[in-house]
């Protein structure tokens, strides 16, 4: 393929997974590293992509990529990470789960639970849950964040006041090597900052391109969080901030591959 629809192909598969590396677009195209290399360096020039060891990102910016694009990022990985945290919520409580592509998979995976009460910011999770009779949903109100169904501001943090929840899944759009949470919004952040401080329990949910990404407002620190359900390792300076807070990190793997494959 040569380089003028090379290029364009590289954005697409960065858009689709988060990230590209050197390896994988060699064996996708047939080049050899040195040219990848260079079609990788043009980008970057041009800036269409951000240059990171092994490969390449999209660029960092003060504003989120869009929701359809975020929407199709890492499926297999917030799959994963959704059945494992789904699994440590149990039937008969009570859930919060805020905007984000990964807690609408978290919300998937909890169309067999039974007795939930559920309560979100979010109107694609309430549509989600609205397919499970024995789920009872309550959406917070507030400003309507039409390009991804998100509801922010100040009456979506005042709804979350009357609450009290067992558990409390949430989102990030970046997590800093130093172990914060950040994301782009600072509506949403405050919205998040009350779902945490009126929850027993905290899951954050976040593949592993979000340690690659940088976002302006910070939510809170993986301090904050009991349970950090993830894809792949964090950074190390992220691991002795969980470890020296007790937060416990789960490593979510596709089941063909944490089994060691099947027949």
């Amino acid at each position: 393929m040569v380089q003028t629809l090379r290029k364009p192909e590289i954005i697409n598969i960065a858009r689709r997974e988060g990230r590209v590396t050197v390896e994988g677009l060699v064996s996708y195209f047939g080049v050899t590293p040195q040219t990848i290399r260079r079609d990788l360096t043009e980008l970057a020039e041009a800036g269409q992509l951000e240059r990171v060891h092994g490969g390449a990102i999209l660029p960092s910016t003060t504003v989120n990529i869009g929701y359809a694009e975020r929407r199709d990022l890492n499926q297999s990985a917030k799959v994963d990470i959704a059945r494992m945290c789904a699994r440590a919520i149990p039937n008969d409580s009570s859930v919060f789960l805020n905007i984000g592509t990964t807690t609408e998979a978290v919300a998937r995976e909890l169309l067999l639970h039974e007795g939930l009460l559920v309560v979100t910011n979010n109107v694609n999770i309430a549509t989600i849950l609205s397919a499970n009779p024995n789920v009872e949903v309550i959406v917070t109100g507030g400003n309507l964040r039409r390009s991804d169904g998100g509801l922010v501001g100040d009456l979506a943090a005042h709804t979350i006041r009357q609450f009290r929840f067992d558990y409390a899944v949430i989102g990030c759009s970046a997590l800093h090597e130093g172990g914060d949470i950040l994301d782009f919004d600072v509506q949403e952040v405050s919205v998040s900052q009350t779902i945490i401080q009126h929850s027993d329990h905290v899951f954050l949910v976040a593949d592993a391109s979000k340690y690659e990404r940088k976002a302006p407002a910070r939510i809170a620190s993986l301090e904050d969080v009991d349970v950090f359900y993830t894809d792949r390792s964090p950074p190390p300076r992220s691991v002795e901030r969980c470890a020296a807070a007790g937060t416990t990190v789960v490593i979510a793997a596709h089941p063909d591959l944490s089994e060691g494959g099947g027949a």
